[in-house]
């Protein structure tokens, strides 16, 4: 399995998250990284990071693979954002960078549960999602924007 590494997102690598795509017939899916980083700005309870190849030979000049970013809030670990780009799909990088943020947020004590949401038209996120024991979640969304959203819990056994 590929392994990933998570690095916040800094000044120095600001540039390269925002220039990250999807492909085209995902642009629907998902909202542009530059929104995920503006929320993440003013929400302390935000965290954004790069997603990196942790085996890369040159670690200096590794490209950023991806964008993750995950919020803590009521005894939640929230998985707000998952997105590869384009040229490193279908390489392993989306299951290993979820994994990753699970065990991060299982660091957490206050984390009780751990939950995400994705697209419901996205074949390829509930792909992802339930092979890692995530399942469906009564949740109902205020906000007319998530009305498309699948929301989705970690079994307890998993978490």
């Amino acid at each position: 399995m590929v392994k990933v590494s998570l690095r916040p997102i800094t000044p120095e690598n600001l540039d390269e998250c925002i220039s990250l795509k999807v492909a085209n017939h995902q642009k629907g899916f998902v909202d542009s990284n530059i929104y995920f980083l503006a929320r993440a700005a003013v929400s302390p309870t935000y965290h954004p990071f790069g997603i990196y190849d942790a085996d890369a030979h040159h670690q200096a000049n590794r490209s950023m693979v991806g964008f993750v970013m995950y919020g803590l809030s009521n005894a939640r670990g929230f998985i707000l954002r998952l997105m590869i780009d384009e040229k490193f799909q279908r390489r392993g990088y989306g299951r290993a960078a979820i994994v990753e943020v699970i065990r991060r947020l299982k660091l957490h004590p206050e984390v009780e549960r751990i939950a995400t949401s994705y697209d419901k038209k996205n074949e390829a996120a509930a792909r992802l999602y339930e092979s890692l024991g995530f399942v469906d979640w009564k949740h109902e969304s205020r906000d007319e924007r998530y009305s498309g959203q699948r929301y989705l819990i970690l079994q307890e056994d998993r978490a």
